[in-house]
């Protein structure tokens, strides 16, 4: 693999790690919008495959402290 290839792969993976963060608070916002609308908590792990530990830390957590 060169030099060129190389930095293109890197790229790519950090363009991809910001994507996934951005996901990622979009996704916590929804989850507590869900709880917030009174969807069971149930719901919400069998729609996203978190625990329901997962669910009850980004519910209770402020936006970004997740």
């Amino acid at each position: 693999m060169d030099k060129r290839s190389l930095e293109h792969l890197a790229r790519r993976f950090r363009d991809a790690e910001v994507r996934t963060e951005i996901l990622r608070q979009e996704l916590a916002a929804a989850i507590r919008e869900a709880d917030a609308d009174g969807v069971p908590q149930k719901d919400v792990c069998e729609a996203t495959g978190y625990t329901r530990q997962q669910v009850r830390r980004i519910v209770k957590a402020v936006d970004g402290d997740v």
